[in-house]
């Protein structure tokens, strides 16, 4: 993905608006998969961008978080942790796959397909910049943070 345009999806999101990529020509932004709303990890990792998100706004960034779960779930999630960005609804995975980010996980003894938690930069040209991949929560976001910081 790496060095890549953007894949043109049109999906819905939170505040009855439509995620598309086009429509954000000239605008750098953060786009962060997530295994589900409401746990825990995914609790604290949405945290952690709500509370850094001046700063992503100071460097011109913006912020999307994406998961399978459906926009009233995601309308719930961000009501409740008062997040102030948008959520992106994929139930098809079109977006997860074209990023990679569906992972066979164990899980109490089973193998389940979910969300290899995963973070893309994509600059003003609409170009992927920078990923993270099998994202460990504690400290991640500082790190995106200090990516874009430096972005021109």
């Amino acid at each position: 993905m790496l060095n890549q345009p953007f894949p043109a999806v049109s999906l819905p999101m939170t505040s009855g608006q439509t995620f598309d990529p086009q429509q954000l020509k000239g605008q750098a932004f953060v786009i962060y998969f997530y295994p589900k709303d409401s746990t825990p990890g995914c609790t604290t990792e949405g945290n952690d961008f709500r509370l850094k998100e001046a700063g992503f706004a100071a460097a011109g960034v913006k912020i999307f978080g994406v998961s399978r779960d459906g926009v009233k779930s995601h309308e719930n999630f961000k009501a409740k942790q008062c997040f102030p960005f948008e959520l992106i609804s994929d139930p098809d995975e079109t977006l997860c796959e074209a990023f990679g980010v569906m992972k066979l996980k164990n899980m109490y003894g089973k193998q389940v397909r979910g969300i290899e938690r995963s973070t893309f930069v994509v600059d003003k040209e609409g170009k992927i910049v920078k990923e993270w991949r099998g994202v460990k929560v504690p400290g991640h976001v500082d790190e995106v943070l200090s990516f874009v910081q430096t972005m021109k």
